[in-house]
């Protein structure tokens, strides 16, 4: 059966917000306005169940202490700037990424505030009034010119918006933005341990964008334009006072409330309380794969911090669960595996007198001694028919985590911060028990029982997911594992699922950074945007809020996304569109995200960002960023590609999307029917190339499942690993271990040359036929590169493979795979190196060095006549169409060389 799609978008129609309704307080009401959702949709979004007190509270006391204790996490660097959004179309493919977005020092921002009010400091604050012309009178116009700032966590496709309606939604191009909850910041002035000031009618958060009344402290907002109190905080003589607030000087704020002001907390010595780890183990392995799987087990117990609590659990036709209380042998308590787990069962489990759950440095000894019993499968099986009962072990996995533990202190039992996390070590499917599939595809009902298993798993991570549990599975080997049916567990609790080729170095390293991976929990994400942008539509980990998880303002058109788990590597990808011609200079957007971070304290982390507006279609192109814009495309088009056929078609949406923006914003060529792409973006018509021909879209990789495993990681992955998933990286080592980043092209494939290309999940170490030859610098070129790509890759997870290949010339290597059957005598060059998966982009047919590839690759400059002719030759002749030919054969030519 076809891998089951993911979450399909849906139209939310929300009444915009009224700004000529006076407000003088707040005014919660019992549910917001209604959503509609047109037949055509499709499906809806299923609603996850949100108890109340697991979303964070708007009202922060400030706490006494500013310690790791109370929530504070020290020795991170502070983010910075960029924008939000608003009433949306939510499309989601669930599933958490890897790879931080980009760092850059916060630096704050000028506010713009009144530099005096006609009001005396002694006299009494006016009440209330939206009148504008009052407002006029007594502020500062907000709309002064700011420096425009970048954010590590808010990125958009363009940092202006084109004011024309017609022009700002040509939907080939598109506007939007990737936003990222980042990482943990350091105490410092971003920091805020206070109640936020939120607008009474919309429910936005006062910032560095809002007009103050100095004389009164009323602050406007700049989503719906109401004037709100600030309890007297904002009175102030000039407007250099108020710079000293953190939500009045950066885009960029955390309000955090910490434990110590919670009813019934108990403090505890540790500044962070490790979640558990409960390792899920496969036992029906072959004695290869189960000497490696020993080997990485064995290296991740020595690598996690001695206060982490782990439990092991191992799965074939039964499930057994270890005891650490006993140290002289490995003892476990055994289960059917043919049923869930009865309550009496699970009750005589955590009820008795085994420890199931221990912390590293006390059962250290006992882990390893369970871990070299393992005794690898002896029945005469095939791999894919042997008895697995994967969905029973997780059953029993999320019992013993929610259950009583033997760390309990005055019988109060300490809160865990952050996620608990199950990861399962998968070498097969799961063919017994609950969530179980066939052995084999040919079973009469198998389409019937995937689609059951599909739902039971789906079912089970959400429980995980409601439970504050994280399940990532691992797969290792040359069994198929039955993606479809396993990737909704991992996905719908906020998990992963990553395929491994065995069980070997790569997986040892995804164990320990699954296990590192600091994830907060409770996650919620609000977006508002000013009224004139909507939403169209949500790509990433996380599905629609229900109405209870959240409270409600009186025009709170505000979009609420629940959030499967709160990771720096993960990324929401928005589209947004303009209702109408725009009137302002500025159009506002704010993010929140809200969650409970891992040392206990609930976070109100807050992005503001102001975008100007403009007529000029040439400087609205300017401000595009062409990487950002790619990545929004790309995912738009992942999520609606959900098996082979569909990727097909996707690629011909690739090509009318190119002819479609060289049409809009291009020029036709004098007496030719041809199109100039803009130079404005150079770099877009190159990254979907890539990305039209890789391995998201393209036949690169050979299996569906591959595919699929691809398509979720990214679709849920930050900007940087998008790229790099995308469009390969390419840097050549030079003399003295230097390397020079060059553009990912086959023209850097040179005989003498050592290439690191990295593609995201695969790292490719290339070494050119005549380097391979020299065995000193060879190997010192090899050596230089490894401890680049280690150094590229040391905080990725998923942790790619790194691959080193000493090529021997291209048409002997070509003669080699045709006379092993391995191709056909028409194969391309780009199916060639499918079997070395290396992805360059082919830009020329290389038979005469030209200008144009000069001004493409200036490295070619460097070359003597010699290396050009080598260089030439060294290529073979194919039918795949190269960058320049593929621009040419949709009647545009390609942008000129920057």
């Amino acid at each position: 059966m076809a891998n089951p799609p993911p979450s399909v978008g849906f139209s939310v129609t929300i009444s915009p917000s009224n700004p000529d309704i006076p407000t003088p307080r707040p005014e919660p009401i019992a549910s917001p306005p209604p959503l509609t959702f047109p037949s055509s949709s499709g499906p809806r979004l299923p609603l996850p169940v949100v108890q109340p007190n697991q979303i964070p509270s708007p009202s922060f006391r400030t706490p006494t202490l500013l310690s790791p204790a109370n929530g504070i996490k020290p020795g991170s660097p502070a983010p910075h700037l960029s924008t939000p959004p608003r009433p949306p179309v939510f499309s989601s493919p669930l599933q958490p990424a890897a790879v931080p977005f980009r760092t850059s020092p916060a630096t704050p921002q000028p506010v713009a505030l009144s530099s005096g009010s006609s009001l005396p400091m002694s006299s009494p604050p006016p009440p209330f009034s939206n009148g504008s012309a009052e407002l006029q009178n007594q502020v500062f116009d907000a709309t002064e010119e700011l420096p425009l700032a970048e954010s590590p966590n808010v990125l958009f496709s363009a940092n202006k918006v084109l004011k024309q309606k017609k022009l700002a939604n040509v939907p080939s191009l598109g506007f939007g933005a990737l936003v990222s909850s980042g990482r943990e910041i350091s105490p410092g002035p971003q920091i805020i341990h206070r109640d936020p000031h939120r607008c009474h009618n919309c429910g936005a958060y006062a910032n560095l964008y809002c007009n103050i009344l100095l004389g009164s402290g009323q602050w406007q907002c700049v989503i719906c334009r109401n004037l709100n109190g600030s309890e007297g905080e904002y009175i102030a003589p000039s407007k250099e006072e108020l710079r000293n607030l953190p939500e009045l000087s950066s885009p960029f704020v955390d309000y955090v409330q910490t434990g110590n002001q919670r009813p019934g907390f108990i403090p505890v010595s540790d500044s962070r309380i490790s979640a558990p780890i409960v390792l899920v183990i496969d036992e029906c392995l072959d004695e290869q794969h189960l000497q490696h799987l020993q080997s990485s087990l064995h290296a991740f117990v020595d690598s996690v911090p001695p206060t982490t609590r782990i439990g092991i659990v191992l799965y074939g036709r039964t499930v057994s669960v270890y005891d650490f209380s006993e140290e002289s042998v490995a003892s476990a308590d055994v289960l059917p595996g043919d049923k869930s787990p009865t309550q009496e069962n699970l009750k005589a489990l955590i009820y008795g007198i085994g420890i199931y759950l221990s912390p590293i440095h006390a059962s250290l000894p006992v882990a390893h001694s369970i871990f070299s019993s393992l005794r690898p499968y002896k029945l005469n099986f095939a791999e894919a028919s042997r008895d697995r009962c994967l969905g029973t072990a997780v059953e029993v996995a999320l019992a013993i985590i929610q259950g009583p533990s033997a760390e309990m202190s005055r019988g109060v039992v300490k809160r865990a911060g952050g996620n608990s996390r199950i990861i399962v070590c998968a070498g097969g499917p799961n063919t017994y028990g609950p969530g179980s599939v066939p052995h084999s595809y040919s079973h009469p009902n198998y389409p019937h029982m995937e689609k059951t298993a599909f739902k039971w798993m789906e079912n089970l991570g959400r429980e995980a997911h409601r439970q504050n549990t994280v399940i990532d599975i691992l797969c290792a080997g040359t069994c198929p594992v039955r993606v479809p049916v396993l990737q909704p567990l991992a996905k719908t609790s906020g998990g992963v699922l990553i395929l491994h080729d065995d069980f070997g170095e790569a997986f040892g390293v995804n164990l320990q950074r699954a296990s590192m991976r600091a994830a907060g929990s409770h996650g919620l994400l609000e977006i508002r945007c000013s009224d004139n942008i909507s939403i169209t539509q949500v790509i990433g980990p996380g599905e629609e809020a229900h109405t209870d998880s959240h409270e409600t303002f009186k025009n709170d058109s505000s979009l609420w996304i629940q959030m499967l788990s709160v990771e720096e590597t993960q990324s929401f990808a928005i589209s947004m569109e303009t209702r109408a011609d725009i009137k302002s200079d500025f159009v506002y957007f704010q993010f929140a995200f809200r969650y409970s971070n891992v040392y206990q304290a609930d976070i109100s982390r807050v992005i503001n960002v102001r975008l100007p507006t403009v007529d000029s279609v040439p400087a609205y192109l300017e401000s595009v960023q062409d990487e950002v814009a790619a990545i929004l495309i790309a995912k738009r088009t992942i999520l609606r590609a959900k098996n082979f056929s569909d990727a097909v078609d996707m690629r011909a949406t690739i090509d009318e999307r190119i002819k479609d923006i060289a049409n809009k914003f291009g020029s036709q060529m004098p007496k030719s029917k041809l199109y100039r792409f803009p130079k404005e973006l150079s770099l877009l018509p190159e990254l979907l190339f890539h990305l039209r021909r890789g391995p998201l879209l393209g036949s690169i990789v050979g299996h569906e499942d591959e595919r699929s495993v691809l398509r979720n990681l990214f679709l849920n992955a930050s900007l940087d690993l998008s790229l790099r998933m995308v469009a390969p990286r390419c840097l050549m080592h030079r003399e003295g271990g230097t390397f020079e980043e060059l553009p990912a092209h086959d023209l850097a494939m040179q005989s003498d040359a050592a290439v690191v290309l990295d593609h995201g999940t695969d790292v490719f170490i290339w070494l050119g036929a005549e380097l391979a030859t020299q065995e000193g610098q060879s190997a010192a070129a090899l050596a230089a590169c490894r401890t680049l790509a280690e150094e590229l890759t040391e905080e990725r997870f998923p942790a790619p493979r790194i691959l080193a290949f000493k090529v021997i010339p291209f048409k002997a290597f070509f003669n080699f795979l045709q006379m092993r059957g391995a191709l056909r005598p028409d194969t391309s060059f780009r199916i060639l190196y499918q079997h070395s998966k290396i992805l360059f982009c082919w830009h020329f047919k290389i038979f005469v060095v030209c200008t144009l590839q000069e001004a493409r690759f200036p490295q070619l400059r460097t070359l003597t006549t010699e290396q050009r002719t080598k260089l030439k030759c060294s290529f073979i002749q194919f039918d795949d169409p190269s960058f320049c030919e593929w621009m040419r054969s949709l009647k545009v030519l390609p942008p000129e060389p920057s």
